[in-house]
């Protein structure tokens, strides 16, 4: 037999899942951002590479 009224627990669960979500998606634009950052300073320091070695 169903169970008559509110259901129990779906507002917690959708809750939970929103922050979970947010959390994920923190995670992965931190995981981009860090990504970019790095190949801007390898990209920078094989240019500074390449000016000193032709220097040479």
């Amino acid at each position: 037999m169903s169970k008559k009224g509110k259901e129990k627990n779906k507002a917690n669960k959708a809750k939970h899942t929103k922050l979970l979500n947010r959390k994920k998606n923190k995670l992965k634009s931190e995981k981009l951002n860090r990504k970019q950052r790095l190949k801007e300073i390898i990209s920078l320091s094989k240019q500074k590479e390449n000016r000193s070695g032709d220097h040479e």
